[in-house]
């Protein structure tokens, strides 16, 4: 005991020293600030460890690749901007880091630059541009709202203006919803999770591992700040993302275990847990003060995903690096005599399946209390909101389940590769004789990634409770008075329903409907794929909507308006505004042009009766012809530059009325 309270006081001590401000003037006008604190300083460890962990296995497994440099640059780049998000304390700093990570990390997605790639990484940029556009709007919204975009001034933003009833609260709300937006994008929420499954099979494994494992996390990092900050405490927003964080989570646990491809599994699992995530941050919201627990649980499960798909990823990337397929049935079998190989992904499977003594089943532990917790509050009438006793009860059962999918799709990738055989007898004996599948150090960089995962799950209070306790300040919660009792049998009989469920899952849809009969006798069942295509919400939905359906609709307004405007200038010019005679007036062409057709057509009369030809041209109607096809097209020439140099004008007068008006209100 004193040694363990030597302990802390020398790690305050040292958290002290670190803490700090870092500010960066002049850049892009604002400047950059960042601040080092207990949560940015984890964060900051746990992307430097995910980093030196891929870039240990990128030596291996990009080694037979074209562009190494391209890659290396490229991680490195999204590093610095990812450390960037999480030192940020202002919106403006967290979005130029934000966009910078979103362009880099393209590269990773893209980096065979084969067909199915570019389209995947086509997704994967229009969903963190079209993202970054809807957050830059909130940010100019919250900016004209508030004068600021610091984190710590935006605090209880949304109840005072509500408590002035000025109808600011509303706009803010929009802001939010932009913010919620742009931050949903990233992190893979729900309805804006379709680049995940599509870009994470294409990338390279230890990219993989980086961008399901933190940078999704810069996603949620923005949502913490407005569930904790602006929107701290505010029922209807939590409840907003309480109800994404549900179908978040059922969705991509049913994608994941559709999956017959091992690292799109992994990847839709990536969504299932986002949204376990989710559940924490908005049950904050839903329980006001009595919210420590919820956000605990989501900072640990965030902490927890982040190592636990470090781990399958890159042992999924040493399958790919061996086998060069991702197809369950092609890679059946490869891991039945690779004891290492086997611990490693098991760890993975383990912790991210909430079996007791792994750390994901102290995160879920402490998201599944808090869910009780709120029930009970209401019960009590201590909460209020959309929600009822038994919305609630419905929402622990689909929490519940949605943990048994986690079990039953993890265990079917275990005994794909580690317990099953391949049908193919001689791929079996090449996958058996096998022994050099990797590199002495990404074996030793997998080894310690996985031993991570069953000590942080049997030292709960000494490793997870700490972590929460040094980001108690960045979620603006107070630290627990009490201990979680983690292994209480009324916490592990929460988790050992979900592995019965996910039990059930596995025998009873797994191993029956979404395995068939092979046609070869002697030959073992094999894993198909049995998601409708037309659920395919990119392919089916978003594709069709951005890119043919909403360009052919405001195409039809935009020609339909223009159209009217051509009308009623065409009947203004005939009614209203029609041309009076003018005495004297030529009927065409102008003095010039007529006075030189006359003198061209009595030379051509002279010469029909010299030459005896037949010349009828009318020389006065063809120079006017001539002249007014050079004043249209001059005529057209001013006009577009005009109203460029108009609009530009116009763009000018604005912005400096701008500064002007800012200048004399600051």
């Amino acid at each position: 005991m004193i040694c363990q309270n030597w302990l802390e006081l020398e790690m305050d001590k040292i958290m002290n020293n670190i803490l700090g401000t870092i500010d960066i003037p002049y850049i892009c006008g604002f400047g950059l600030h960042m601040q080092f604190d207990g949560f940015r300083i984890l964060y900051v460890l746990i992307a430097t460890f995910m980093w030196a962990v891929s870039l240990t296995f990128s030596l291996e497994y990009i080694s037979h690749y074209k562009n190494k440099s391209r890659y290396y640059f490229f991680l490195i780049l999204t590093y610095f901007a990812t450390v960037g998000v999480f030192l940020s304390v202002d919106f403006y700093t967290t979005f130029i880091f934000f966009e910078i990570m979103s362009l880099a990390s393209y590269v990773w997605v893209a980096f065979d630059e084969k067909k199915g790639s570019l389209r995947a990484a086509g997704t994967y940029l229009a969903v963190a541009i079209i993202g970054g556009l809807v957050m830059l709007m909130g940010i100019f919204l919250l900016y004209d709202i508030a004068g600021t975009l610091t984190f710590s001034e935006l605090e209880g933003l949304y109840e005072s203006l509500k408590a002035s009833n000025n109808g600011e609260s509303v706009r803010l709300m929009w802001a939010g919803l932009c913010l919620l937006f742009g931050f949903g994008a990233k992190a893979g929420a729900f309805p804006l999770h379709i680049w995940l499954p599509k870009a994470h099979p294409v990338a390279p494994a230890p990219a993989s591992a980086l961008l399901s494992g933190i940078l999704t996390k810069t996603g949620i990092f923005g949502i913490l700040i407005l569930a904790c900050y602006i929107f701290k405490g505010n029922e209807t927003f939590g409840a907003l993302i309480f109800i994404l964080a549900l179908c978040t989570m059922v969705i991509g646990a049913v994608l994941a275990l559709f999956s017959v491809n091992l690292k799109r599994t992994l990847a839709a699992s990536s969504v299932s847990q986002i949204g376990f995530i989710l559940t924490g941050i908005g049950l904050s919201g839903l329980m006001g003060e009595e919210n420590a627990i919820a956000l605990r649980g989501s900072l640990l499960h965030m902490v927890n995903h982040s190592l636990l798909k470090l781990v399958l990823f890159s042992a999924a990337g040493v399958v790919f690096m061996n086998i060069h397929s991702l197809n369950l049935n092609d890679i059946r079998g490869f891991g039945r005599k690779k004891p290492m190989l086997n611990a490693i992904f098991l760890s993975g499977v383990l912790g991210i399946g909430g079996i007791p003594l792994f750390n994901g089943y102290i995160s879920k532990t402490l998201l599944h209390e808090s869910i009780v917790e709120y029930g009970e509050m209401l019960n009590e009438g201590l909460a209020y909101g959309i929600f009822d006793v038994a919305g609630i009860k419905t929402a622990e059962w689909i929490f519940i389940i949605s943990g048994g999918f986690t079990l039953a799709y993890m265990l079917k990738l275990y005994i794909c590769i580690f317990i099953e055989k391949n049908e193919d007898a001689k791929r079996q004996e090449i996958y058996d004789n096998n022994k050099k599948y990797m590199n002495i150090p990404t074996s030793v960089a997998l080894c310690i990634s996985a031993v991570l995962l069953p000590l942080m799950g049997m030292l709960p209070k000494a490793v997870m409770d700490r972590m929460a306790d040094i980001s108690s300040d960045f979620l603006r919660i107070e630290e627990l008075a009490y201990g979680v009792a983690y292994f209480s049998l009324e916490n592990i009989k929460g988790a050992a329903m979900s592995i019965a469920i996910g039990l059930i899952i596995y025998f009873a849809i797994v191993r029956t409907w979404l395995m068939r009969d092979s046609l070869k006798e002697g030959v073992p069942r094999h894993y198909v794929n049995r998601w409708p295509k037309w659920m395919d919400l990119e392919d089916y939905v978003y594709r069709p909507v951005i890119l043919y359906a909403l360009p052919f609709a405001f195409g039809v307004i935009s020609r339909a308006m223009d159209s009217m405007v051509d009308t009623l200038v065409v009947l203004l010019r005939k009614s209203i505004y029609r041309d009076s005679p003018i005495r004297g007036e030529l009927a065409e062409g102008t003095a010039f042009t007529h006075f030189c057709g006359t003198i061209a057509n009595a030379f051509a009369r002279l010469g029909n009766k010299i030459f005896k030809k037949n010349n009828n041209t009318d020389y006065i109607h063809k120079f006017a012809i001539y002249y007014d096809t050079y004043s249209e097209n001059r005529f057209i020439i001013a006009r577009s530059m005009s109203f460029g140099f108009m609009l530009f004008c116009l763009g000018l007068v604005a912005t400096v009325v701008y500064v002007l008006i800012k200048k004399l209100t600051m």
